[in-house]
């Protein structure tokens, strides 16, 4: 735990070494745990946690017109939360304005259960009605509305809300739990239909998008209104406020029964109004109802039905499919929906919802306030840790959804500028307290920089940099609260705002740091202070700098890292972007040679701009690198002393020597990732050195000799300390603009050594490192955003994706790797088409839009030659405006320049963007020839450039292969939405419970790692509410656990979750969610379900084929588990088709000789048995069997196993054979002996399954007993038993 936040620390490293070290480390970890203010050691997190899980109880609810029902509720919970919790029931959902009332006293709404007096196990708690306000009536409208559409997908499609799309209940018909098909099991196995569609069929070319989207028959609208509108007559007149009236509504009922209704104090009836006359008395007959439904309910029998139908249904839902995601999620497709009136939406747009920001009071929200308030909450014991990021991660999700309804408006045109006078690129805005910047270089800023390309990557730099201070959560240092929002080719920065920062000059404000790059300095006491509790966990050295009348100025940031201190006497810190150090192979300095592993691959290159700089994960990967070289340094030394003092030589010219060739293996040529194995290899008795070295470093250095030890291992290694390990980086070295001071040169060479190896190690272990783990397919990405991750895991910029590329080019084994090389391939490709259509767009006005992205899409996909491009009409264009408007859109050019762009034009930009970009050579002038050319497919091509802009499309068949009309028209884009980028604060404690349970699992005691597993998950509930990607992978390892466990129903419930979520927060196609279809699938077969176990890996192998087509090796264990399933309901031929498929891409990507193909040649050859063609079956068992004989040896019990099989498919034949013969013999009438065909017992099928889970789980097993050498260690812990093969 300690080793989280020093990172070379000798304790952890001691720990695992024997005893010698023992007496000290204990010191060590314990000291460190009381200063890791995170947390006080694994045992008092179990004990805080006891203490969070107080019992619940059961009390006894009364609602006007219900009967009495029984409530289950925790002492934690709100008051609140049983008004929402009544508020979603089936029976009280429409009621939303009432109090709660104990022995005729009102519950505090924001009371805790256990702090209010006599609530405890079956209190009678009343549902009492309050007279309504207009805020109360507002609240209890928008919820009947949403009541009305709480199964429609309309908000899903148009991304608001943060409602998300889920298709899982379509192929599970709804139920997952022990019913479903238990009832008819038996006899009608064999009726189930389990022919897929022709485009599911291995071989099939035909990629349809329609499909994406089953329909969902439960979205056929049921009606219970035709129109729900806010009245004409509003606001009520004086004299009638006077009568209690608050405001009027205005419906239409399905019977066409015009109405107008009052909204009073004491609830709804109906009025005399009509559209054209004013008349506020109620309607003959009179009914006054305090709730919308109820008064519906008597005037429409219509609504009245359907409304009941609705809610059952709704609640029938699974919630994890209604309920809102954290962040918003937007589909790239959409059928076409009806636009429906609706007043609430309508009535937010009008006010743009500022002064009903969440039903808060006091119209807008101060978020700066906000956002550093909870980081101030106390953080002593877990409950309240519990509270304070439960706090920060809300007011962060609603900052970063405010913040992008801000940035669309501000480039929509709705937002006034606070410098209206001057040009559109140079604006800035303010909406809801939230500063907004577009991201071009205004005031020439960058001009040394690169000018607009650095000022466009200056906002994510930046907002690395605060995701970086964030994180290490230094109480007293504050960061803003930023968002970078790329919307309609234009990138928007949005921040909190610093009190009073507008009112004064920035010169003033500014006390520690630089506004010109360097030229004037200032440093201020506190400040280095804050920042110096940084410079340890983000590797930041402390150092000087000279200002412009060359005084020396003290820093322990980037010099662009500016301090100012708000009116609210916090300590800020704002541009962040050179928090981490500049890659050198992206930024060419005169005079400064790269090690040689750089210069052979090229570089350095020419960037776009002068701020690329490394990433965290690539610093943490080089200093973990490092640390292990420094102990081998040390060990060898103690070696060559041992080694001296029994031959009595002079020691030290030897332990030069050593380190010069360490020096030399460290800058980088380590060639192989096994370096450090075979050096191990070679020479005795270097693991008891290591020991000692271990002990040495962790000693006090009172003795000479080890002292020298440490001092060369050191300087060998570049730490900035000479008595321990501590490698730290000046984020200022070559910054055009920052001089230092004449005593630091010898710092400062050794500063940019630093640099140059750490450009070094990413080009010649990282990039390796990656390669290899796809390889081994240990990192499986599948689609551009999936690789992303796998770089960015590894500390590989997207900058290097070229280089990757060509890498993977060169690699002998480049056939197995033909899937990753595709998919960089197309990312690459859609890359430069993004940075093309981003420049593009700038010059498009809002009325064509449509226009123009569908004529850039037909350049880019369509084969159609002359794609031409559809003006919008003349009659609409006035000739006399256009030139007024010309100056309000931001960076308008010429507006109808975007029609010229022709497909070989395009195309040619591309080639020359991967160029000049990536350094790639793209030799194509057409999409046609790419695609023939990579193997690409197109529909994968319309999906990556829709995620990466923000198209949405209209989900049909699209053409792309029509040389006579163009693909898309302007009626298939649908929509633009925003692409956002924003902090994702993390729920420590409970991620701190989800490792220690993955680490228990792997050293085999799977109860204790379930529990603490159950335990992480309730703690993530805690803090991120019930949906978010760190829950999915929660229950994925749950339902996992519980499945080996032999508990399969319950793994079919947490799996159906994770499925679920995955969907909603991820997307319907991640890549992610199509693993868990898969698992999901795995667990209805051992749960007997098997058309449902079929219609799921359908699913999943339709979405695999839409996001990276079939030459994918996760697509052989897709294939290998549709033939089993399919083998287990005796559809042979079909299952055969998928197993020989499995087959053909196992041989392709792990080799034929690999164990996976023997077990594919098993299937196949059981396949072919089934259907008594024992040619066949023998000739793939034997192959099977060579691989067994030659991998494990013949004892081997495979080996065994497979040899066993043989004899008896050898049998089996020859028994045919003679009954063949039999019948040629005696013609017709001969007695034939049935055969015996073995159907493989359910339980075989999932042996196999289970025997290949354990099996890998002590493989990771003995990985861990090896120490981490081998498992490549940046990958993200959340993923770790992720690909456990269920073939």
């Amino acid at each position: 735990m300690a080793a989280t936040e020093f990172p070379g620390n000798s304790a952890d490293t001691a720990m695992v070494n024997g005893d010698g070290a023992h007496e000290h480390t204990e010191e060590a970890e314990s000291k460190q745990d009381r200063n890791g203010e995170a947390d006080g050691g694994e045992e008092s997190n179990e004990q805080e946690v006891i203490v969070i899980q107080d019992t619940g109880f059961t009390v006894k609810i009364q609602a006007p017109g219900t009967e009495l029902f029984d409530l289950q509720v925790s002492p934690q919970e709100m008051v609140q939360e049983i008004h929402q919790v009544l508020m979603d029931r089936e029976d009280t959902c429409h009621r939303t304005c009432f109090s709660l009332q104990l022995d005729g006293n009102v519950l505090d709404n924001f009371a805790e259960l256990k702090s209010i007096e006599g609530v405890q196990e079956g209190s009678l708690l009343k549902v009492v009605e309050e007279p309504y306000t207009v805020r109360e009536a507002r609240i209890h409208v928008r919820h009947i509305r949403d009541l009305l559409k709480s199964l429609d997908p309309s908000d899903a499609y148009n991304g608001v809300d943060c409602n998300s799309l889920s298709f899982l209940s379509i192929f599970t018909d709804g139920d997952l739990g022990d019913s479903g098909e238990r009832k008819k099991k038996g006899s009608e196995l064999e009726q189930i239909d389990c022919t897929p569609p022709e485009h599911i069929l291995p071989g099939s070319k035909e990629r349809p998008l329609v499909p994406l989207q089953p329909q969902n028959k439960d979205w056929k609208p049921m009606q219970c209104l035709k129109v729900l509108t806010m009245s004409g007559w509003n606001p009520p007149p004086g004299n009638r406020k006077m009568h209690g009236d608050l405001m009027y509504l205005y419906i239409v009922t399905v019977e066409e029964r015009h109405v107008s209704v009052t909204a009073s104090t004491r609830g709804f009836y109906l009025n005399q109004s009509t559209t054209y006359t004013f008349n506020p008395k109620p309607a003959n007959p009179s009914f006054l109802s305090h709730s919308l439904v109820e008064l519906l309910s008597q005037i429409s029998p219509a609504f009245k039905k359907n409304f009941t139908a609705l809610q059952k249904k709704r609640v029938q839902r699974h919630p994890f499919e209604r309920i809102a995601t954290p962040f918003q999620v937007y589909s790239w497709t959409a059928p076409q929906v009806d636009h429906a009136m609706d007043c609430v939406r309508a009535e937010d747009a009008y006010t743009s919802r500022l002064g009903y920001e969440e039903h808060i009071p006091g119209q807008t929200r101060d978020w700066n306030e906000e956002l550093q308030t909870t980081r101030e909450l106390s953080r002593k014991n877990l409950p309240e840790r519990l509270l304070r990021e439960r706090a920060i991660f809300k007011v962060h999700s609603d900052f970063a959804a405010a913040a992008t309804r801000g940035a669309m408006a501000v480039i929509d045109g709705n937002v006034m500028a606070i410098n209206p006078g001057e040009e559109t690129r140079m604006q800035m805005f303010i909406w809801n307290n939230i500063f907004f910047s577009l991201g071009f270089d205004v005031r020439d800023h960058y001009r040394e920089l690169g000018g607009d390309a650095a000022a466009h990557t200056a906002p994510t730099n930046d907002l690395n940099g605060v995701r970086a201070y964030g994180a290490v959560d230094v109480e007293g240092l504050y960061t803003l609260g930023t968002v970078v929002v790329d919307y309609r080719g234009y990138r928007v920065t949005a921040q909190s705002i610093i009190p009073g920062i507008l009112e004064r000059e920035q010169e003033q404000s500014v006390i520690y740091g630089s506004i010109d790059f360097g030229k004037t300095v200032v440093s201020h006491s506190k400040y280095l202070e804050l920042l110096d509790k940084t410079s340890r966990p983000l590797k930041v050295q402390r150092h000087s700098v000279l200002n412009d009348k060359n005084d020396i100025v003290e820093l322990c940031s980037s010099v662009e890292c500016k301090g100012i201190i708000g009116n609210d006497g916090r300590h800020y810190i704002l541009d962040l972007l050179r928090t981490f150090p500049p890659d050198l192979n992206f930024l060419p300095v005169d005079g400064e040679e790269l090690p040689p592993e750089s210069q052979r691959q090229g570089f350095p290159r020419q960037h776009r701009h002068r701020l690329a700089c490394l990433r965290q994960e690539l610093i943490e990967a080089f200093v973990e690198h490092r640390y292990l070289l420094f102990m081998k340094m040390a060990a060898l030394q103690l070696m060559q002393q041992k080694a001296n003092k029994d031959s009595n030589k002079t020691d030290t010219p030897s332990i030069t020597e050593t380190s010069e060739t360490s020096t030399e293996c460290k800058n980088g040529e380590c060639k192989s990732p096994l370096e450090g194995k075979e050096l191990e290899e070679s020479i005795p008795g270097l693991a008891q050195a290591k020991e000692l070295a271990e002990t040495l470093v962790a000693e006090d250095g009172s003795d000479p000799k080890s002292r020298e030890v440490v001092l060369n291992a050191c300087k060998a290694v570049g730490s900035i300390s000479n008595t321990s390990f501590d490698i730290r980086f000046n984020p200022d070295i070559f910054s055009p603009g920052v001089r230092f001071p004449d005593d630091s040169t010898d710092d400062v060479q050794k500063q940019k050594q630093l640099l140059k190896d750490a450009a070094a190690f990413l080009v010649s272990c990282q990039i390796p490192s990656l390669v290899k783990d796809c390889l081994d397919h240990s990192a499986l990405p599948m689609d551009g955003v999936t690789l992303t991750e796998a770089l960015h895991q590894r500390g590989i910029n997207i900058r290097y994706l070229g280089t990757v590329l060509e890498f993977v080019d060169k690699t002998p084994a480049k056939a197995q790797l033909q899937h990753f090389y595709r998919i960089g391939i197309s990312d690459l490709i859609t890359r430069c088409a993004k940075h093309i259509f981003k420049t593009y767009l700038q010059g498009v006005e809002l009325s064509a839009l449509s226009a123009a992205v569908s004529h850039f899409l037909n350049c880019f996909l369509s084969s159609f030659p002359d794609a031409v491009a559809h003006l919008p009409p003349d009659e609409l264009v006035s000739r006399r405006k256009s030139r007024k408007r010309r100056n309000r859109v931001p960076g308008s050019g010429d507006n109808t320049a975007w029609a010229s762009l022709t497909p070989s034009e395009l195309w040619k930009n591309i080639a020359s963007e991967a160029q000049s970009y990536y350094h790639f050579t793209v030799q194509c002038e057409s999409v046609d020839q790419v695609v023939e050319k990579y193997g690409l497919q197109k529909i994968t091509l319309l999906r990556e450039i829709s995620i990466k802009t923000g198209i949405q499309i209209l989900i049909k068949e699209y053409n792309f292969d029509s040389r006579h009309k163009p693909a898309f028209t302007e009626e298939d884009i649908l929509n633009i939405f925003p692409v956002v980028k924003h902090v994702n604060p993390k729920a420590s404690d409970a991620f701190h419970f989800f490792q220690s349970g993955q680490a228990k699992v792997q050293q085999g005691f799977l109860k204790e790692g379930c529990e603490l597993i159950n335990e992480a998950l309730n703690l993530f509930n805690n803090v991120y509410g019930a949906m978010h990607v760190e829950i999915c992978a929660c229950l994925r390892l749950l339902a996992r656990l519980n499945y080996i466990m032999g508990d399969h129903p319950e793994a079919l419930s947490n799996q159906q979750k994770a499925v679920l979520m995955s969907e909603r927060v991820l997307g319907i196609e991640h890549p992610n969610t199509i693993q868990e279809y898969m698992h999901l699938a795995l667990y209805c077969f051992a749960n007997g379900q098997l058309s449902t176990a079929l219609k799921l890996l359908y699913r999943a192998r339709y979405l695999m084929l839409l996001v990276c087509g079939e030459d994918h090796p996760e697509m052989a264990l897709l294939d290998s588990n549709i033939g089993l399933v399919l083998h287990g309901v005796m559809e042979y031929d079909l299952s055969l088709r998928f197993l020989e498929n499995a087959l053909t891409i196992n041989t392709k990507y792990h080799g034929p000789r690999s164990l996976k193909v023997a077990l594919s040649h098993h299937l196949v050859a059981r396949a072919y048995e089934s259907k008594a063609e024992f040619r066949s079956a023998l000739q793939h068992e034997k192959e099977g069997y060579t691989i067994y004989k030659n991998q494990m040896g013949e004892a081997h019990e495979k080996t065994k196993e497979s040899s066993e099989y043989l004899k008896y498919l050898t049998q089996q034949a020859v028994a045919l054979q003679r009954t063949m013969n039999e019948i040629y013999k005696n013609g017709s009438n001969a007695s034939i002996m049935p055969l015996k065909f073995t159907a493989p017992s359910m339980a075989s099928v999932l042996e196999h399954q289970k025997g290949n889970l354990k099996a890998e789980v002590q493989r990771r097993q003995q990985l861990q007993e090896l120490g981490k050498s081998e498992e490549p260690t940046e990958d993200s812990p959340l993923e770790l038993e992720d690909k456990i093969p269920i073939d």
